[in-house]
């Protein structure tokens, strides 16, 4: 009997259903997409370091899914408690008629096991069919072979996406039962006549806290966004702690004063049913400040994850177009035990290699070999001289007595040639410095700009440009090159290198020819670098190849986009429902004030408008201030990671936006429409 009722019920309440139904489905479905990665890639054609990239990749996600699953229970909980509000008088009837409070439970049981049911088989079909699209990303992040893909359903995704959610719903069961053991009748039947008390709030005291929050948030805005180069860790916890109290302080003031002021706009206010709709807003507000500051700063984070994700990941992969010209490079460096001094007989590394019974040139169709040198009288702080104290104070953490690195015109040309960059002139008595790290580079440049004289090996230098060129010498996946000195080589000359590099071109152009000489580069190093270990040289070889730093970009690219996305969706999920939940739950409780301006006469239609205003500041107040933290938060993102390169972040921004939009912009619909529906019963 109680079975059947609890099925009428739902086939009877599907519309109200239909957030937490759609909150459920869409919870599954990713809960399912992003755990069933690894199973997914089991199929695909991949290299080996693009497995341990996976299998990295799963365990973040694993661990990333039990923050999830506990964000997604509270969710759940918390549409349960709308769901019960709207039937508080369904439960009186139930109660007058004699049902005891455990058959409401018993249920509320089955109607939790059937929308249960329903949404983890809609959600696994659609996390389905979406899983195998996300194969196709992963594939495109990788650059793997599909050409043995077939379609899977990954059990073991499934398996642990109905034991989360199995337990989200034991959660839920809990909760019920807990709310109806407190439920009395009479609280039932006058459950809709509750009107929402409105707290008037000193005027001076809202003002006087919107002031203060402004200036607190513009003080933070500007040590974040211009000021970063002079933050530390307290500096940043304070600007963050100063922004969060900051918006719950405009939403808390704005609550207090906005209906106040609509009240001066005497034509606006009286105007159609606008006194109606503002005291609406400014009673919902009132009652949910913490609510949208929460939401509010969950946004913010949502955009600033799903950006920054999606900009390390771009910029990684252009940048190995830009900074991976050549296959290889082998360097050997003076180990930080030894020094030039204490060095004999140097070899560069072809000698090296042919000591060990090798020819370093074998399968390359172009090479350079280049020898850096260091003067230990020119330092970082040396050539920082004329703004020293100054750097100091903003970079406290900078090692100002590393020694600078010098190569010579006509090495650095050759490299250039290599490379296919243009090449540099210099003339006698002259230097330029090479730097493609962005707060390395604005340093520099203020030293250059004054025309910072330098002294290498006793000659006295002068700067060709007021500025740092763009360049590198070693292949890299990041704008990493803190700066080096390109001098005439007359001013190194019978100097010991502290570096010597080996850098080329591999002859074959095909996948499988490429790997086969990259396998053999490697196999030979390693015998090579024991060979040279017994040596005792003072040196210490290393080896970096074009598709192992391409390897390591998209990994971590992969990763890093992969939980952006994973994190960004369920805060935006449970950003929406929380907002559709509140939303539908006052237009529960405010049904019977929409009947009453039926019945003096206003037009359907300036009810809907209405309605559609009071549903857009609730959605979209909260947005607007999010995107204007934003906006700052993404130009620390672009300090924070210059190392990637930032300049794929616009595009990001254009991906963030419509995935807002979306999920979003679904949820507002929705609920415009089921608030419609209410306020029309």
């Amino acid at each position: 009997m109680l079975f059947k009722i609890s099925l009428r019920n739902v086939s009877r309440s599907l519309k109200d259903y239909a957030i937490y139904f759609f909150t459920l489905v869409i919870g599954v479905s990713i809960f399912y997409v992003f755990n069933a990665i690894s199973t997914q890639t089991a199929m695909l054609q991949l290299d080996d370091s693009s497995y341990e990239i996976v299998g990295l990749l799963k365990n973040s996600l694993s661990a990333t899914s039990v923050f999830v699953a506990i964000i997604l229970a509270l969710l759940v909980v918390y549409a349960s408690r709308f769901l019960m509000k709207r039937r508080h008088k369904e439960f009186a009837v139930y109660q007058t008629l004699g049902m005891s409070k455990g058959s409401i439970s018993v249920m509320l049981l089955f109607e939790t096991v059937i929308i249960g049911l329903a949404s983890l088989v809609v959600g696994l079909l659609l996390g389905t069919a979406l899983s195998q699209v996300m194969s196709a990303v992963v594939a495109n992040l990788f650059e793997a072979d599909m050409t043995s893909y077939k379609f899977m359903f990954s059990s073991e995704s499934a398996t642990k996406t109905i034991l989360y959610f199995v337990l989200m719903y034991l959660a839920v069961v809990v909760f019920n039962n807990l709310s109806i053991g407190r439920m009395k009748l009479i609280d039932l039947i006058q459950s809709g006549r509750k009107a929402e008390r409105i707290t008037n709030r000193n005027v001076v005291l809202c003002v006087i806290a919107f002031v203060a929050a402004m200036i607190a948030l513009i003080y933070a805005y500007h040590c974040v966004g211009w000021d970063y180069t002079s933050l530390d860790e307290k500096k940043l916890g304070l600007c963050i702690a100063l922004g969060s109290v900051s918006t719950f302080l405009i939403f808390w003031s704005v609550s207090g004063v906005a209906l106040r002021l609509m009240r001066l706009m005497k034509k606006s206010f009286y105007r159609s049913i606008n006194a109606f709709t503002f005291r609406q807003v400014s009673s919902v507000i009132n009652t949910m400040v913490f609510s949208m500051t929460i939401i509010c700063l969950m946004l913010f984070i949502t955009i600033c994850t799903i950006a920054s994700a999606f900009s390390i990941r771009n910029s990684m992969n252009a940048n190995i177009q830009e900074l991976c010209p050549a296959d290889v490079e082998i360097a050997n460096g003076l180990s930080s035990e030894s020094d030039i001094e204490s060095v004999q007989d140097y070899k560069n590394i072809r000698a090296i290699y042919e000591d060990a019974g090798y020819d370093i040139t074998e399968g390359m169709k172009d090479y350079v070999e280049l020898n850096t040198y260091t003067d230990a009288d020119l330092t970082i702080g040396k050539s920082l001289e004329p703004f020293l104290e100054q750097i100091k104070e903003t970079n406290p953490y900078l090692v100002y007595d590393a020694s600078e690195t010098i190569v010579t015109l006509s090495e650095y040309n050759r490299l250039m040639e290599l490379y296919g960059r243009k090449t540099l002139e210099l003339n006698q008595g002259e230097y330029i410095t090479i730097c493609n790290f962005a707060n390395m580079k604005d340093l520099r440049d203020t030293a250059l700009a004054v025309g910072n004289d330098i002294t290498v090996f006793g000659h006295v230098l002068s700067p060709k440009y007021t500025e740092c060129q763009d360049g590198f010498i070693e292949i890299s996946n990041s704008h990493i090159n803190a700066g080096f000195y390109v001098v005439p080589d007359e001013v190194v000359s019978n100097q010991i290198p502290n570096n010597s590099y080996f850098i080329g071109k591999y002859a074959e152009t095909s996948t499988d020819g490429r790997k086969q000489i990259e396998d053999q580069e490697y196999q030979i190093f390693n015998e090579v670098f024991d060979y040279e270990s017994t040596q005792n040289d003072g040196y210490l070889m290393q080896i970096d190849t074009k598709d192992a730093l391409l390897s390591d970009a998209v990994g971590l690219g992969a990763v890093i986009a992969f939980l952006g996305l994973y994190i960004g969706f369920v805060f935006l999920i449970s950003c929406g429902a929380i907002l559709s939940l509140k939303c539908l739950s006052e237009s529960v409780d405010g049904s019977e004030r929409y009947t009453i301006l039926r019945k003096i006469g206003v037009d359907e239609r300036v009810i809907s408008k209405s309605l559609l205003m009071q549903t857009g500041i609730f959605f979209f107040a909260p947005l607007a201030l999010a995107i204007v933290h934003s906006f700052v938060g993404l130009r620390f993102a672009k300090f924070v990671l210059i190392t990637f390169g930032t300049e794929q972040v616009m595009k990001s921004i254009g991906i963030a936006s419509i995935i807002l939009f979306v999920i979003y912009g679904g949820y507002f619909m929705i609920t415009y429409a089921n608030s419609k529906r209410i306020i029309s019963d």
